[in-house]
């Protein structure tokens, strides 16, 4: 019976060898393939000087059209926007625009392109002939003219969609301060929520979302599908070879 299990653990220890010779750099080599196409996505260039490409998006929604505009995504930074509102409470349509000094930076974009750059940085560190021996190494004044003071506004990345919200606002009187329940910091705010700022107390009365696709953040997410599929399959495999051993790989 030791004998066996002798013979059995050997076994295992080639195989696991096998695994971190072979197969863990075949399956780095696909995430490194992978990883570089999603890249591209984040670097869409456009003309002979090579700078980022601007692309326009049409705001919709298929429930309301008291906001409507058109956005100009330049890399991981809206460059334009041309906002249209039509709101309870106010009787015109509001007609705003970014300021031509102003920006509204997606941080979203901005950090997955820096995640994809450092994970690409690990794997160029480890190349064909390393030898893996264990587990274990594997808020501003945006627009123009300015929103009203009871409307705030909010860009933000869901998914594949770049997603606007328009709040509706009611200031909320100092001898109701007692019952302000602020709401946290979340992306989306119902009504009924509250919230400070700039040291005055609101409320949220109204909210109107629109969002428009963006095809290129839909390619990125299907690649980094596809790379954490890998990973984890990588990671299921080296865990089975981990359960016969007393240490941990982790």
């Amino acid at each position: 019976m030791a004998a066996a299990s002798e013979a059995e653990r050997a076994v295992l220890e080639e195989e696991f060898k096998w695994l971190l010779r072979e197969e863990v750099h075949a399956v780095l080599k696909q995430l490194k393939d992978i990883l570089k196409e999603a890249s591209r996505r984040f670097t869409l260039t456009a003309g002979p000087e090579c700078q980022t490409r601007q692309e326009n998006f049409k705001l919709g929604s298929s429930v309301t059209d008291q906001v409507k505009g058109v956005l100009t995504l330049q890399g991981d930074a809206l460059t334009q926007a041309d906002i249209n509102l039509r709101l309870p409470k106010h009787n015109q349509v509001l007609h705003c625009t970014f300021r031509e000094d102003k920006q509204w930076k997606m941080q979203q974009i901005q950090d997955a392109r820096n995640h994809v750059g450092q994970a690409l940085y690990l794997l160029n560190s480890r190349d064909q002939t390393y030898q893996f021996k264990s587990g274990a190494e594997v808020n501003k004044k945006m627009f123009t003219p300015s929103l009203p003071g009871d409307i705030f506004a909010n860009f933000y990345i869901n998914l594949s969609k770049l997603c606007l919200i328009v709040y509706q606002l009611h200031l909320l009187q100092p001898n109701l301060n007692k019952n302000f329940k602020p709401a946290g910091s979340s992306v989306l705010h119902n009504p009924g929520s509250m919230f400070e700022l700039n040291n005055q107390k609101f409320e949220v009365s109204h909210v109107h979302k629109v969002e428009c696709v963006v095809p290129w953040l839909n390619d990125t997410l299907v690649f980094f599908t596809i790379a954490l599929q890998l990973c984890q399959q990588l990671k299921d495999k080296i865990s089975v070879f981990s359960s016969y051993w007393n240490f941990k790989p982790y």
